[in-house]
């Protein structure tokens, strides 16, 4: 499906790129773009800049999108330019009608966004689609009992850290630092990447940042998947941040299951930030000078692309050895961060039989629930160790807990990954049962590496994000969709379950399920899949890597 989103008017004022994507991920939820591409397209387009689009593209991902698009137009040609690629503008310049809509296509849904009347959005929290106008989130904070002392506020991450939201961020500070305010709230600004990091330094964004009371962390993923040391409130402690970040799910910045995490504009943020309020709106609020007068916050201007050209900063790429193939790479095989991989076992031709289910999920289950981030990170170069996390945050229909499952062998319950590594040791095959959108969220691969690590052969579900869903298949996995999302019902957290019919396995044909209730009885269900005959390559081979590994073999 194509999902056409039509934008007329003009971006102006407080209003950014990323209130686009955060009206959308309003209208459309986290699901909404399952399955479809999102095409951006009309006379709006043009007032956004390039690294805008990316935004916007980016967050895609929030809505579930396959993939999200823009017109190529002069806003590109004018960063590939700045960014040493004007030779890939030229070739977008000779093919320019292809890169364009074809006049007159129709798509599958319209939603209309006026780009003139868009306010600046805020979202959350716990879900990026929970959208607000900046205008009313106080009110409706106070009405729900979510905290509206902001305790931090972070800007950056991939999603919101071009030249351009840099030079927003400090042109609000600024106006700040001349009325002799900092901010309220901690505040920490993330650069998107070393040439960022680089020229923000040399432009003197970075350091305008620095006197309004922000910590310019490394050009890194960093707090927005969890890499934070945070030390100013305890776990469990109730909290508000903001963040110009995509992703704002229970636990995903800092590992504290009550922190109340929304997402808004780079700009946004820094404002918030030196009011130290949700319930600040800068379109209609004051704040006081230090000489106790009231002043508003201009609506923030600066250019997309530096005057001068980008510094690259500092070139640390190691390069590979030109002949890697006497190379050996030693670990120490006591390392708690390092491991080397295993190749999975194969696909040993026959059906999957009496498998166990290690859990039925309720509800949300993101990528985050799957596979924590946050202190875990450090394994992620070890397998085992970070298996330890696998679906610690997943709920447990049968009890409603976190963590907590029953073992069908024992009986007795207890963590997930504990009950995993017992069915692994006694050799007995486990699914897992999930809900909408199962996988949502970030790209993690882990949460694919850890079931397939621990065990697991099968998740079913309703419906797959997609990333998810096709890294599932990489590590030969079989993801499965319910024919019918009413068969959740059907099975029980006590059921055994075989898949039949695997020998014939192929594109476009369902699968059987066979489910076993412990009173003998038995229904049959239907399970679609996506497989396309690489991917069954995949799965019939172990995994992707295996079966790369195979067509190697065969090629020399």
């Amino acid at each position: 499906q194509v999902i056409g989103v039509k934008l007329t008017g003009k971006l102006s004022g407080w209003s950014s790129p990323k209130d686009v994507i955060l009206k959308v991920a309003g209208i459309l939820t986290v699901k909404g773009g399952t399955g479809a591409i999102i095409e951006y397209h009309g006379p709006g387009v043009d007032s956004i800049s390039c690294t805008g689009m990316a935004t916007i593209c980016n967050m895609g991902a929030e809505i579930g999108a396959t993939t999200s698009v823009f017109p190529y137009n002069a806003r590109m040609k004018k960063y590939l330019g700045k960014t040493g690629r004007a030779d890939i503008a030229a070739l977008a310049d000779e093919f320019q009608q292809h890169l364009v809509p074809d006049s007159g296509c129709q798509y599958d849904q319209v939603i209309e966004i006026n780009l003139s009347e868009l306010k600046p959005h805020i979202n959350g929290p716990f879900t990026p689609d929970l959208a607000h106008p900046v205008s009313d989130i106080g009110a409706v904070a106070e009405k729900e009992g979510w905290p509206v002392d902001i305790r931090v506020g972070l800007i950056g991450s991939c999603t919101n850290s071009s030249y351009e939201d840099m030079g927003r961020s400090a042109a609000v500070a600024k106006q700040a630092l001349a009325h002799g305010l900092k901010c309220k709230s901690k505040f920490t600004i993330t650069p998107g990447s070393e040439q960022i990091r680089a020229t923000i330094e040399r432009d003197g964004y970075a350091q305008i940042l620095r006197d309004v009371g922000g910590l310019v962390l490394a050009n890194a993923c960093g707090p927005c998947i969890g890499q934070w040391d945070r030390k100013d409130i305890k776990k469990g402690e109730k909290n508000t941040i903001v963040t110009s970040y995509n992703r704002n799910f229970t636990g995903r910045n800092d590992a504290n299951p009550e922190t109340h995490a929304f997402v808004t504009s780079p700009e946004i943020v820094t404002a918030l930030s030196i009011a130290g309020t949700l319930k600040f709106n800068p379109e209609t609020d004051y704040l006081t000078g230090t000489d106790g007068k009231k002043f508003k916050l201009e609506a923030p201007d600066a250019d997309e692309l530096p005057k001068l050209e980008f510094d690259p900063g500092q070139d640390t790429y190691q390069y590979p050895p030109k002949d890697g193939s006497g190379q050996h790479v030693d670990v120490s095989p006591t390392s708690q961060r390092l491991q080397l991989l295993e190749p999975f076992d194969k696909w040993d031709g026959k059906d999957l039989e009496d498998m166990l289910i290690l859990i039925k999920v309720k509800g949300k289950c993101t990528t985050d629930h799957i596979s924590a981030a946050g202190p875990w990170l450090k394994f992620r170069g070890h397998l085992d160790n970070i298996s330890n996390n696998l679906l610690i945050g997943a709920i447990n229909i049968e009890n409603g807990k976190a963590n907590s499952v029953r073992n069908a062998l024992t009986q007795e319950f207890g963590p997930v990954p504990d009950t995993a590594r017992y069915y692994k040791k006694m050799g007995v095959k486990w699914a897992v049962i999930g809900d909408e959108n199962y996988g949502e969220g970030s790209s993690r691969e882990h949460a694919a590496l850890e079931p397939r690590h621990l065990g697991g052969r099968v998740i079913i579900t309703k419906s797959f994000a997609r990333i998810h869903e096709t890294n599932l298949k990489k590590q030969g996995l079989l993801p499965l969709t319910f024919a019918d999302p009413a068969d959740y019902n059907k099975i029980h957290p006590v059921d055994k379950l075989s898949i039949v019919g695997l020998a014939d396995f192929a594109p476009g044909k369902p699968l059987k399920c066979v489910i076993k209730h412990p009173n003998g009885s038995q229904e049959t269900i239907m399970l679609n899949h996506t497989f396309n005959e690489s991917q069954i390559e995949w799965f019939q081979a172990g995994s992707a890597l295996n079966r790369m590994k195979e067509l190697q073999q065969k090629s020399s």
